[in-house]
């Protein structure tokens, strides 16, 4: 029994990795209807800062702060560059853009830091305290819990309870609407971006003080499980995508014990999303 309270933890743990990543996408995709690909070089930016910083200063939670704030602003930029001269033209081509500029950061990462990654010199947050009878946790992954639920639950306050987030829900609505109505629409799109990505950011952080290491590639996965967790989600669903990535961290904990023989971790999270997307295409909390 004991096994199954710590798969599912662990399971959820993930999950809360991926809600951070796939919250980004999602944002930007409900507001602009565009898919991010280059989230992903914006994970890995905030990975790479965590350990630089750490690594220098000493200070894992400086690192954290600054590394979201500088992502975020990253993230901003990226969408005056990429997007915003996009707009006016069909999706298809902002996709081409963002899968281009996420190719190009991987190779940029490379000629910067080197091709094979960085460490935390004197990793932190890696003492264990026992939660359960017999189930133990590192800091380091208490402490992804307590900064998903807490970065989730601002958003959810800013989206419900303030102007910026009532501003937002109209820009998503109709544009040109809240655009007459006074909303300033360029104003939200900067914010969702700002946003989103320093959710990337710490996330890449988070991701690379678990795994102790942040290379040039390490986006890559995530960003391809993020994009089908929006669609499992149901495309523009926040709730849709942070149900969809804890389920998807919990199944990945449990098949990797049970059917790790015949597939791998992310074999097993793909098998997951093409079953639940032949069952539901539409998405989990999309109505047809």
């Amino acid at each position: 029994m004991m096994l199954y309270f710590d798969l599912l933890i662990q399971g959820l743990i993930q999950g809360a990795i991926y809600a951070l990543v796939a919250l980004g996408l999602t944002l930007v995709y409900g507001l602009l209807r565009i898919l991010h690909v280059a989230h992903a070089a914006l994970f890995t930016l905030g990975g790479y800062i965590g350990v630089i910083v750490t690594n220098d200063s000493g200070s894992f939670l400086s690192a954290l702060i600054l590394a979201m704030f500088l992502v975020g602003l990253v993230g901003m930029a990226s969408y005056r560059v990429i997007y915003r001269p996009l707009l006016d033209r069909t999706p298809l081509i902002a996709l081409i853009a963002s899968i281009g500029v996420f190719i190009a950061s991987e190779e940029l990462f490379r000629i910067i830091f080197g091709a094979y990654g960085l460490s935390y010199l004197k990793p932190p947050l890696q003492g264990q305290i026992e939660i359960l009878s017999g189930i133990y946790l590192s800091y380091a992954r208490i402490l992804v819990v307590i900064l998903a639920i807490g970065l989730l639950t601002l958003v959810g306050w800013l989206a419900l309870k303030t102007r910026l987030g009532i501003a937002a829900r109209a820009a998503v609505g109709d544009p040109r609407m809240a655009a007459s109505s006074g909303v300033n629409v360029e104003t939200i799109r900067y914010a969702t971006f700002f946003i989103g990505s320093a959710f990337a950011g710490a996330a890449g952080v988070l991701v690379s003080l678990l795994n102790n290491l942040v290379e040039p590639t390490m986006g890559a996965v995530p960003s391809y499980k993020a994009l089908a967790i929006i669609v499992l989600g149901g495309l523009g669903s926040v709730r849709g995508a942070l149900l969809a990535s804890l389920a998807l961290g919990v199944i990945e904990a449990y098949g990797t014990i049970y059917i790790g023989n015949f597939l791998d971790r992310d074999s097993i999270a793909f098998a997951f999303l093409i079953l639940v997307l032949m069952l539901r295409p539409q998405g989990l909390l999309t109505r047809e």
